[in-house]
């Protein structure tokens, strides 16, 4: 089992400690301790909401920079569906792919492809599932996170499929071995473009035993730069490479979009990870009914919402809709027997899934019985606290500074107000 590896983190040097980041966090994990603020690395699920509040640029996301990769690799791009809606005036996706080939990439595979296949898997599980409880998405990692950490009972009727950019990779390398059969594995490396730091983590937490599809993952702001420069609609009237994904694909990048793929009518889509808590709580109590399909999305209003995408992601929502409109693209339904032909047959082969990583707790988590006996602690002592949740003793609330306490975190005299009260 490997450790779990965030790829948010702060700068202390940058933090003023102003509290903005301990109030937004929705999974409540910063605290403020000695003027500076601090994550929880058992609570984080790298939504990447305090990046985006931070007025001091304090928190930042780790990746794979452009100069750390091997151009003398066989260097294969993996291009997120929403990288196609950071570009204005943008009539065909063809111009994304020749300025990735022209950055010095030796080709491209598009996730929007592999998300197309993805809608495949999902659909014949669905399909051949006993149980009537919903199933959920398991595109977005810092969902999947958050539900493994917060609603354990949730995980069973998470979709066992790889991710599409996980997929991506694995057909990647395998058309490169057919291609270019004098290149070895070792070869071959795979490039992820992502939109947020969630899928930055989840690339790089890899457990022991598990098979590797993604070497690198890259911040699609990095990205963009390099290829406005390259993308010269004048220049460049009708650009070599050509698009395999069809409109399907990159529907992905916004809410609902991998929903309505599907064609099925009974679903619920939601984005924003407030919202997305809510409907986790109800799917957890039982209250949601005639629901076969749950699509949830940490950023607003979607992929294209990640904090790594440069452009506003209602922007790149609306420039992803003209160019599934006037692009010249169409639904390009895939052949699934060109995936495997045990899919054909309605059987998904183990190497499409990855049930056991959604087992996965984070190392040094604590086992389920000694969280309730101090959540039990905790909400005694919470009773006793003023419920004002000012933030003054660090912690975002009175009940998880309650918790802090219990777990030896924080002492009771932190509390500003209760010490001025007595």
């Amino acid at each position: 089992m490997a450790k779990y590896t965030h790829s948010v983190s702060i700068d202390p040097d940058k933090c003023t400690g102003c509290t903005t980041c301990l109030r937004r966090c929705p999974v409540e994990a910063i605290r403020i301790r000695n003027n500076k603020a601090v994550i929880n690395p058992l609570s984080c699920i790298d939504c990447g909401e305090c990046i985006r509040v931070c007025k001091h640029s304090a928190k930042h996301a780790s990746y794979d920079k452009l100069t750390d990769l091997d151009y003398s690799k066989h260097l294969i791009a993996l291009p997120a569906p929403s990288l196609f809606g950071q570009f204005n005036h943008m009539n065909e996706a063809d111009y994304v792919i020749q300025g990735l080939l022209d950055m010095g990439f030796s080709e491209v595979y598009e996730v929007a492809k592999a998300a197309e296949y993805v809608t495949d898997l999902t659909r014949i599980y669905m399909n051949g599932r006993q149980s009537r409880d919903p199933v959920i998405s398991s595109a977005c990692p810092a969902v999947v996170r958050l539900i493994k950490l917060r609603y354990p009972t949730l995980c069973e009727q998470l979709v066992p499929v790889l991710t599409p950019y996980e997929l991506a990779g694995k057909l990647a390398r395998e058309k490169a071995m057919r291609e270019h059969p004098e290149l070895s594995p070792s070869d071959i490396k795979t490039v992820f473009i992502s939109p947020c730091p969630a899928k930055v983590s989840w690339a790089k937490s890899v457990m022991e035993g598990q098979k590797v599809y993604v070497d690198y993952v890259t911040s699609m702001n990095d990205v963009y730069m390099e290829l406005l420069s390259r993308m010269k609609h004048d220049e460049v009237p009708s650009p070599e490479a050509a698009s395999e994904a069809g409109i399907v694909g990159l529907g992905w990048a916004t809410t609902s979009g991998e929903a309505a793929s599907l064609m099925n009518d009974g679903y619920l889509s939601a984005d924003g990870i407030d919202n997305v808590i809510k409907v986790l709580d109800d799917l957890e109590s039982g209250t949601v009914s005639d629901i076969s399909f749950v699509e949830l999305n940490a950023c607003s209003p979607g992929c294209v919402g990640g904090v790594l995408a440069p452009t506003n992601g209602y922007v790149a929502r609306v420039r992803l809709h003209n160019l599934r409109k006037t692009g010249g693209m169409v639904v390009k339904p895939n052949d699934i027997r060109d995936v495997d032909e045990s899919i054909a047959a309605g059987n998904i082969s183990d190497e499409y899934t990855e049930e056991e990583a959604f087992t996965y707790m984070p190392e040094g988590a604590p086992n389920m019985l000694a969280m309730m006996l101090a959540m039990k602690k905790a909400e005694a002592l919470a009773d006793k606290l003023p419920k004002k949740d000012c933030g003054a003793c660090g912690s975002p609330t009175c009940r998880a500074f309650a918790l802090d306490v219990v777990n030896g975190e924080a002492k009771l005299e932190d509390c500003k107000i209760r010490t001025e009260m007595e």
